[in-house]
């Protein structure tokens, strides 16, 4: 879900309050904080050598002892319109940051009404190989991208050192 897409369910849900459902099944806590609102660039090589970007909008969630404290959408729309030029674009897709034993990020993916409530559902994040067609044997003959190099014939065989 890009953050146009985040904004116009908090638009057309203001008075609800808002939670966000793990792809586990389960809810951060209802008196959770947002304590940021942040345009993460990441810029990397991968391992077959072609240079990315990934941008995303990262909502940091907080839950403390406050157990009253809700967050209702349209406090959450506000907090977006305070973060102004920190977000380049609204095309950003947005995650939401989760700590419980573990500092998470869950990519936000659909918003429905459950019991009165601004329900965002997320999902996972996963690692995976960008440059398969150089790393795994039996995918070195795929085409690389157009920013790769070249792909030696010998790549995946035995020995060859390909990563």
């Amino acid at each position: 879900m890009t953050i146009t897409d985040f904004l116009s369910q908090l638009r057309s849900h203001a008075d609800k309050p808002v939670r966000f459902l793990l792809p586990d099944g389960g809810l951060i806590p209802a008196h959770f904080h947002i304590t940021e609102v942040g345009h993460v660039l990441k810029r990397f090589i991968d391992c077959g050598g072609t240079r990315r970007t990934l941008e995303t909008c990262l909502l940091q969630t907080w839950v403390h002892d406050d157990l009253d404290h809700r967050l209702m959408a349209d406090k959450l729309a506000m907090i977006f319109d305070k973060a102004g030029d920190v977000l380049p674009h609204h095309d950003l897709p947005v995650e939401i940051e989760y700590e419980d034993g573990v500092v998470a990020q869950f990519p936000v993916e659909s918003a429905e009404i459950i019991d009165g409530m601004l329900v965002f559902r997320c999902g996972w994040k996963h690692t995976d190989c960008l440059a398969r067609g150089i790393c795994l044997p039996g995918e070195c003959c795929t085409t690389p991208e157009p920013a790769a190099k070249a792909v030696p014939a010998t790549c995946c065989t035995p020995g060859s050192k390909c990563c």
